[in-house]
């Protein structure tokens, strides 16, 4: 059976999005402009074919006035399920200040939720003050063991956001070693700003590679990530490819730009935080978010991911 689709698969502004099938559904969730018209973050839809899909409201509770903080911005929730408990990953920052996002864990008892926070990923020690956005669990399908893959900022070499992970501890939200660092930028297409004013500085180049995803294939462990600025036409999908889960992992493909996805000049702008999903026609497809040409808002694609001897690549992006 082939899948049959039209980019962008839906209408509304879903940035970020991550796809979890469970029980013969698609649950795709994502960043929303604002709270969703039931008070919670991050709208969720659904779909039976990966194609057609239809809003089925908030995920996340608003966090009470237990942690004691109030938080201006949540971003990029992606959703495990364990033992029969789903676990949603998100960051959320506090006084309109990018650099004060921090991890977060909400868990429920429906892959809808309502999803009740349950504070911050305990992240070992050193990263207590760092920002830290984009949380993927990630189970190896070799030993079941859980890890946390991640974006954080750096400021050695290339300064900026890298990726990094963690293995996860039994309680899914603390982490059970130190953090090792997975993808950082190595070219000049992943410069974020330059001149950024940031942290009370101003930085000559701040370089950004974040939204890790990785995807078994082959009996390699491929972490797929955007770089670069979200807001411009040069943002994109890169990888890394390693022998174990926690890597090391390297990258040699990048170097011009983005190797699995870029954009389409006039047509879809910065393609990119993406998830890897098998469609019901037992194909892999890339989902990722992008800009329409007058950049109203960022929406939901998906396109086939096919496999060549330099590594993945998108058939996309495709229109309509």
């Amino acid at each position: 059976m082939k899948l049959s689709y039209k980019n962008p698969v839906w209408p509304g502004y879903f940035a970020d999005p991550f796809v979890l099938l469970h029980d013969g559904v698609y649950w795709a969730y994502g960043t929303g402009h604002g709270p969703e018209a039931d008070g919670r973050q991050f709208p969720v839809l659904r779909s039976r074919d990966l194609a057609h899909w239809e809003y089925a409201g908030g995920a996340l509770l608003p966090p009470g006035a237990e942690t004691a903080e109030s938080f201006t911005a949540y971003w990029a929730p992606e959703v495990a399920e364990r033992g029969g408990k789903f676990y949603l990953y998100y960051s959320a920052a506090t006084g309109g200040r990018d650099e004060t996002h921090r991890l977060r864990v909400a868990t429920a008892g429906r892959p809808d939720g309502p999803f009740a926070d349950k504070g911050l990923v305990k992240l070992p020690a050193a990263l207590a003050d760092v920002f830290c956005i984009d949380g993927h669990p990630f189970r190896d399908p070799i030993d079941g063991k859980w890890f946390l893959f991640f974006a954080r900022d750096f400021f050695d070499q290339r300064v900026g956001t890298g990726t990094a992970v963690v293995p996860l501890a039994d309680d899914m939200r603390s982490a059970a070693g130190d953090a090792i660092t997975v993808l950082r930028a190595s070219a000049d297409w992943q410069i974020y700003e330059r001149e950024r004013s940031l942290y009370g500085k101003v930085w000559k180049a701040w370089h950004t590679v974040e939204g890790p995803f990785v995807w078994p294939h082959a009996g390699r462990y491929y972490c797929f990530y955007s770089g670069g600025n979200w807001h411009t036409k040069t943002y994109g999908v890169g990888f890394g490819v390693a022998e174990r889960a926690i890597g090391p992992y390297r990258d040699d493909w990048s170097q011009e730009g983005p190797a699995v996805l870029r954009g389409v000049e006039e047509k879809v702008v910065g393609p990119g935080h993406c998830c890897v999903i098998v469609g019901p026609d037992e194909r892999e497809y890339l989902v990722y978010h992008a800009w329409d040409p007058s950049k109203a808002a960022r929406r939901m694609f998906i396109d086939p991911l096919i496999w060549t001897p330099g590594g993945p690549r998108c058939e996309g992006p495709s229109i309509g």
